[in-house]
Parts: C-alpha cells; sequence; structure tokens
C-alpha cells in the first residue's frame, strides 16, 4: 500500500516555527538552570568580579562603617555606665540615709523611759539635797558662831559643829553613791528592755539576771525608806528656821514685844550655856536683816525639796523594777514553752523522717 506523498501545501505542515536555541551559559554556571537564572547569576557573578577588581573603595567603606559603630557603641556604653553610677550613687545614699535613719528609730525604741525619768529625776533630787544642804550646814555654822557667840569645843566632843561636819561627810557619800546606783538602774533597765524585746532572738534571760532584779527591787526598797527618814530629818532645820524667820518679822512689826531666840530649846547647845539672843538687841536686828538667814531657810527648803524628789524617784523605780520583774517572769515562762515546743517538733520531725525511711526500705 502506497501512501500518498505529502505537498509542501498540505495543510499539517504549516506549524510554528521553533524557537531559536538558548546562547550558551557563562562559564562557571552549573547545568539545568535556565536562561533567567543563568543570566541573573552571571550579572550577580560580574558585579563581585568588578567589585573585586576594586579592593580599597570596599575596604574603606567597611573600616568607616566599623569605626562609626565603635564609636556610637563606646559612646552609648559611656552614658549606660554613667547612669548606672549615677544609679547607684543614689542607691547608696538613699540607703545610708535609711540606715541611718532605722539606726536612729532603733535606738530610740531601745531606750527605757521609764528608768530614764527616773534617773533624772533621782539625779536632781539627790544634786539638790547634797549641794544645797551641805552651804545651808555653812551658814548654820556662821549664824551660831556670828550671831550666837557658840565656839567649837578645845577637846574631841560631840557638839553642833561636829555633827554638822559628820552630816557634811554623810552628804559626800550619799552624793557619790546614788550617783553610781542610778547607773547601774539605769543599765539593769536597758537589758530588762532588750530581754523583753530580743525574747526570741539570740539574748536569753538567765536565772542570774532574775537574782539581779530582785535585788535591785529589795534595794530600791531600802533606799526608798531611807530616803523618807533624810526627808523627815530635813524638815526639822526647815522647821527651826521658819520659826526664826516668824520671830524677826513679828519683832519688827510688834513694837514692845520682849521675843527671844534661845538655842537650847533645839538641843544645840547644853543646857547649862545660855546663849539666848532677844528682840532689840543689836545682833538681833542684824541676824534678821542679813542675808545669811534669808538664804540658809531657802537652802533648807531646796534640800527638802530634793530629798521629796528622791523619794519620788525611788517610788518610780520600785514600779518600773516591778514591772520589769513581772515581764522578765513571764518571758521565762514563754521562753521555756517556746524550747519544749521545738523540742516536741523536732521529735515529731524525727519520727517522721525515720517512717518515711523505714517506708521507702520496704518499699526497695
Amino acid at each position: 500500500m502506497r501512501f500518498p506523498a505529502y505537498h509542501r501545501d498540505h495543510p499539517l505542515l504549516h506549524l510554528a516555527p521553533l524557537p531559536p536555541p538558548p546562547p550558551p551559559p557563562p562559564p562557571g554556571t552549573k547545568e539545568g538552570f535556565s536562561t533567567c537564572h543563568g543570566s541573573s547569576q552571571w550579572t550577580a557573578s560580574q558585579r563581585l568580579s568588578d567589585s573585586s577588581h576594586r579592593p580599597g573603595r570596599l575596604t574603606e567603606t567597611t573600616t568607616d562603617r566599623q569605626s562609626r559603630s565603635s564609636v556610637g557603641t563606646s559612646r552609648e556604653s559611656g552614658e549606660v555606665r554613667q547612669r548606672i553610677s549615677t544609679m547607684e550613687e543614689d542607691m547608696d545614699e538613699g540607703q545610708t540615709q535609711k540606715g541611718c535613719l532605722e539606726c536612729c528609730i532603733k535606738c530610740l525604741g531601745g531606750i527605757p523611759y521609764p528608768s530614764l525619768i527616773a534617773t533624772i529625776l533621782l539625779y536632781a533630787g539627790v544634786a539638790l539635797f547634797c549641794g544645797c544642804g551641805h552651804e545651808a550646814l555653812s551658814g548654820t555654822v556662821t549664824i551660831l558662831q556670828n550671831y550666837f557667840e557658840v565656839v567649837r569645843s578645845p577637846v574631841d566632843a560631840l557638839d553642833v559643829f561636829t555633827m554638822i561636819d559628820i552630816i557634811k561627810y554623810v552628804i559626800y557619800g550619799i552624793a557619790s553613791a546614788f550617783f553610781v546606783y542610778g547607773i547601774l538602774l539605769m543599765v539593769e533597765g536597758f537589758f530588762t528592755s532588750g530581754a523583753i524585746k530580743d525574747l526570741y532572738g539570740d539574748f536569753k534571760i538567765t536565772t542570774c539576771g532574775r537574782c539581779v532584779s530582785a535585788w535591785f527591787i529589795m534595794l530600791t526598797y531600802i533606799f526608798m525608806l531611807a530616803w523618807l527618814g533624810v526627808t523627815a530629818f530635813t524638815s526639822l532645820p526647815v522647821f527651826i528656821y521658819f520659826n526664826i524667820w516668824n520671830i524677826c518679822q513679828n519683832a519688827t512689826t510688834l513694837e514692845g514685844a520682849t521675843l527671844c531666840l534661845d538655842p537650847r530649846q533645839y538641843g544645840i547647845v547644853p543646857i547649862n550655856e545660855a546663849k539666848t539672843v532677844c528682840a532689840g538687841s543689836e545682833k538681833f536686828y542684824k541676824m534678821c536683816e542679813s542675808n545669811e538667814l534669808d538664804m540658809t531657810f531657802h537652802l533648807f527648803i531646796c534640800a527638802l525639796a530634793g530629798a521629796g524628789a528622791a523619794v519620788i524617784a525611788m517610788i518610780h523605780y520600785l514600779m518600773v523594777l516591778s514591772a520589769n520583774w513581772a515581764y522578765v517572769k513571764d518571758a521565762c515562762r514563754m521562753q521555756k514553752y517556746e524550747d519544749i515546743k521545738s523540742k516536741e517538733e523536732q521529735e515529731l520531725h524525727d519520727i517522721h523522717s525515720t517512717r518515711s525511711k523505714e517506708r521507702l526500705n520496704a518499699y526497695t
């Protein structure tokens, strides 16, 4: 069978022309890529090759960028460091101020103010009694020698001047003893306050501390009774000088009145010695008009007030020490309870841990 010969004008032979073959890729490109990818890669490689022919410009640009970035980074780091240092200084100043304030508040809170008030009152009373009493006794000696003509006994007899000297030495001892006693009571108040406030801290209340508190209570009570006696004794010269001052006032207001001052009435001189000073005599008027009588009278009044202040301070100390004793006693009981409770909790914890270990061993 013959097939017909195709003519050129056959419709099947009129097809679209084939596209031209792609140009060969440049050397160095991979096979299997299209012409478009090949051209883009060739362009990039050409740019790189062109830039490789100008290394100075690229190196210079990178160096400038690195230098600029380093300068900016150094500036930023310097500013950050400065801010951090400023913040640290502010924090340090704030902590310092806060620390000083907290320290001051803690110190003020630890001061036993009742004991401090009692100590100040005791020192004021003792100073007033000792100073004014000493000067009043010296004024009494001057009045007896100048206006009543009382002389010191040549032998070692117990006369009024010897008694005054003994009282002066007693005053010296009272001043020094109660100065030390006030310090001891103040220290005891500090330690008692610390024992109460630091009950759950490292400070522990001992039996010796409780005994010292009880001893101070007993000693303060004895001193209070002693100061009551001193106050009663100081009221005697106040009464005597009040009578003398009253006689001087009545002698100047009442004309023709015969008023006399006899030291034998007060036991100052023996009975066989007559040392009477009556109104109308020169010595009587000199004594009444002198500043010594008025000053001695007021000094004895101040000494009496100082003795009364010391009595009030002793009563205040008794209240403070009794309250501290009660607080310390309760604190000791609470401390024993806390110790027993902590021991029981520790024992329970040990028992629980032992049982846990036994169960773990049984399971394993």
